[in-house]
């Protein structure tokens, strides 16, 4: 198989552009940064540090550079309510740490924990620095309000998370409700609504719309002598190579069951037909093998344009090309017609 016959799905300006999960992280991570800055100046301290690790995130975010003093704050266990440590050295356990023993010297060191919604610990707040200090009960509720700050972050983050995953599930399911489970190609419902789109679009800027019907020819002579596996795979290599002859701002779609709507935005009616023309050669170029017989593969297609018709509607336009189309099929097929007004 080669590359045109691979499925290719819908591309371009008629896909719906995918979320970003690391966006939000990003903007979380921000947001710590900010407590962070705020807890340093609240208190005067040489360091505030924040630490969250509940197997989803991880601040200080990845990348940080690491301190003796966020080593110290990691070390030590996080206690189920607020600590405060005024003085290392008069601490035995606290003072046999390298950041207090050696430099940088810490001198004061509190604490206090970070729950989830489930009220378990899941990281903390210390505050850090290189003098002894006394800390009054007011500034431990401030250090508790601090803390209860970057709870309503993480909560924030997660419902925040949970939101964006089901618009990205429901776009996905939007979408899988617009493409053919076959071939990969709009299905009828789709095709409709972007031709009715592109349509009201070049009619605003006075561009042409183009659009060619196609149709396999003796599709049901596959199907009745080699089943309907044979002939799903023969539609699937079809749209496959219909879809490489058309440009991005193309549109391709299944139409019915061996028929196919290709919208073609600004495109003229000689740029529609070198379009159609390209795709039946495409399809005849290779024959297909199926269970040892060899067949000839072969589309006609029908044309019509609002270049040549420009007060036609898309409902007239598709019966203009259908016409067309049967016009192809009753002088031989393997060809390409034009819908041409009545008066030329």
């Amino acid at each position: 198989m080669n590359a045109a016959d691979r499925r290719t799905q819908p591309t371009n300006a008629h896909m719906l552009p995918d979320e970003d999960m690391c966006e939000w992280y990003e903007q979380v991570t921000q947001q710590i940064a900010r407590i962070r800055r705020i807890g340093k100046e609240l208190f005067e301290v040489a360091e505030c540090i924040v630490i969250v690790n509940d197997g989803v995130q991880a601040f200080p975010a990845i990348g940080e550079q690491p301190s003796a003093a966020l080593t110290l704050c990691r070390n030590l266990p996080v206690p189920d309510g607020a600590m405060v440590v005024p003085d290392t050295c008069l601490d035995w356990s606290m003072s046999q740490q390298p950041a207090v023993a050696g430099v940088p010297h810490v001198r004061f060191y509190a604490v206090h924990p970070i729950r989830n919604g489930e009220h378990a610990v899941i990281g903390s707040v210390s505050l850090v620095d290189y003098a002894p200090r006394l800390f009054p009960e007011s500034a431990q509720q401030l250090l508790a309000d601090l803390a209860a700050l970057v709870e309503r972050e993480l909560h924030l983050q997660v419902v925040n998370a949970s939101q964006l995953d089901l618009q990205k599930k429901n776009r996905s399911l939007r979408r899988k409700s617009l493409i053919d489970p076959l071939l990969g190609t709009w299905n009828r419902g789709a095709i409709m609504r972007i031709l009715s789109i592109e349509s009201n679009r070049c009619d605003k800027q006075g561009i042409p719309l183009s659009l060619v019907v196609v149709d396999l020819d003796f599709f049901k002579r596959i199907n009745d002598t080699h089943g309907h596996p044979a002939g799903d795979s023969v539609l699937v290599k079809v749209a496959s190579r219909l879809r490489s002859c058309i440009r991005p701002q193309g549109a391709l779609g299944r139409y019915g069951g061996e028929e196919f709507l290709v919208v073609l935005p600004g495109a003229c009616h000689e740029t529609a037909m070198a379009v159609a023309e390209r795709m039946r050669e495409a399809v005849a170029a290779q024959t297909e093998i199926i269970d040892g017989a060899i067949h000839h593969l072969t589309i006609s297609a029908g044309i019509a344009s609002t270049a040549l018709f420009p007060a036609a509607s898309t409902e007239e336009l598709i019966s203009r090309a259908d016409v067309a189309l049967y016009a192809a099929k009753d002088a031989g097929r393997n060809r390409v017609i034009q819908a041409m007004p009545e008066h030329a």
